[in-house]
């Protein structure tokens, strides 16, 4: 079960977490010390407010009256202040949901001068603590509570602190993901024929432990593939003289049906080994040394053969560029399409086309029966055969188009099929061309 809004990427699920987790951490941390500071320093405010409340009031019940008005202004504090008068008049104060620092001043007067609190609503809610000097005259002590004051260089030092965070999650993922999106992209480029650079085994010991398997695997891969192409072509190989000796026999016998249908099996047989000898040569593709040559020069002379030998293939389109690639892997390639148009087709079409981005487009059409949509991807695979090919008129061994895809992988081409609308197969070759 997946949750709905996880990240689908690993970079993006380990950074959500590890993120998740330090400012988690974070937030705690720093709410405790918070909270302690708001502790502390409410406790500090109230203790100097007690002793500055019962100070100030003790001097000013002993200064003379005359002179009170004069010291108001010194004993001035940023949340309170002195008066004296009756204040304003307010709302009597429930001492039983009263404000820290109405019973700060209730503990710090209140045993020697009756006090009483009431609370002034306005635009910035405040209280006053009414109480009168042994001389009779009224004073009032306005509060007007203001949270504890918050450093400024402190929200700079929680973005940086964030900062410093994400930067923390980045490099931390980027660590342990690197290692594997490279094995990953070496596997996602893992081909047999041309054996990429091996990963490099330095690091930490489970990632030099996976590159060390991985190579290894290459390795083995490489390996069994080689052997088995050379067995192919081994035993493809040894099968032709036999054949051959078969076919000479054959020759010596009277003319018969039977004869005739032996000879056209001895035919097959041979078609099938020369086939099975050609796939395996297929995979040393990439051995054939790269050259430059005109490409619409060498499609003209490839269907100019086709045309003198009385096929009918055609050229259309050019596409005026040199390309870097293995002539021969491509002239293999580009007839192997085109004798699969001519035979199910009857003709063949040749298209040129190059896109915006400089890859250019070989196409080869036919007007044939075509390919069911499902057997699109399944004709690439040695030995398969549409089912429509399996009789004797059309021939064929299954090996044309394995050995198209192999040769097309050796020139870094992509070739696909598709259908044609108005009926018909169409093989596109992609190749890049270079000016």
């Amino acid at each position: 079960m997946t949750l709905p809004h996880w990240p689908r990427t690993l970079a993006a699920r380990l950074a959500l977490i590890f993120l998740s987790g330090l400012l988690l951490a974070y937030g705690l941390s720093f709410a405790s010390q918070f909270y302690e500071r708001y502790q502390t320093g409410r406790d500090v405010m109230l203790g100097n407010l007690e002793y500055d409340v019962s100070t100030a009031v003790a001097l000013i019940d002993r200064l003379p009256a005359d002179e009170r008005a004069a010291w108001l202004s010194l004993l001035e504090r940023r949340n309170y202040r002195y008066r004296l008068d009756e204040g304003v008049p307010g709302v009597p104060m429930d001492m039983n949901q009263a404000h820290m620092a109405a019973i700060s001043i209730e503990r710090a007067i209140g045993q020697r001068y009756p006090v009483r609190f009431e609370n002034i609503p306005g635009p910035t809610p405040h209280f006053q603590a009414h109480l009168v000097l042994s001389d009779g005259q009224p004073l009032t002590v306005d509060v007007t509570p203001r949270p504890i004051p918050v450093a400024q260089w402190l929200p700079v030092v929680l973005i940086l602190q964030l900062l410093l965070l994400l930067f923390c999650t980045w490099l931390a993922v980027r660590t342990a993901i690197r290692p594997l999106t490279r094995l990953a992209e070496a596997v996602d480029h893992l081909d047999p024929d041309s054996p990429g650079p091996e990963l490099d085994e330095r690091g930490p010991n489970e990632v030099a432990y996976a590159a060390r398997a991985f190579n290894a695997l290459q390795g083995r891969i490489g390996t069994y593939l080689k052997e088995r192409m050379q067995l192919l072509a081994a035993i493809s190989h040894d099968l032709q003289t036999p054949i051959t000796r078969m076919k000479l026999r054959v020759e010596q016998m009277d003319a018969s049906q039977e004869r005739d249908k032996l000879w056209s099996d001895l035919n097959e047989m041979q078609h099938l080994v020369r086939e099975g000898v050609a796939y395996a040569r297929s995979m040393d593709g990439a051995s054939e040394p790269l050259c430059r040559i005109d490409l619409d020069a060498f499609l003209d002379s490839l269907v100019c053969d086709y045309q003198d030998s009385g096929q009918a293939v055609s050229l259309s389109g050019s596409c005026g560029m040199q390309l870097e690639t293995r002539p021969h892997a491509l002239r293999r390639v580009l007839s192997n399409l085109i004798d699969n148009a001519l035979k199910f087709g009857g003709e063949a079409q040749l298209v040129v086309q190059r896109d915006v981005q400089g890859t250019v487009q070989v196409q080869v059409r036919d007007n044939g029966p075509g390919i069911a949509e499902e057997e699109l991807n399944e004709v690439f695979k040695p030995f398969y055969r549409v089912e429509s090919s399996r009789n004797r008129s059309t021939g064929g061994t299954g090996l044309g188009l394995a050995i198209a895809q192999q040769l097309s992988q050796a020139l870094g081409a992509r070739l696909t099929l598709h259908n044609r609308e108005n009926g018909g197969l169409c093989a596109q070759l992609e190749l890049g061309a270079t000016a």
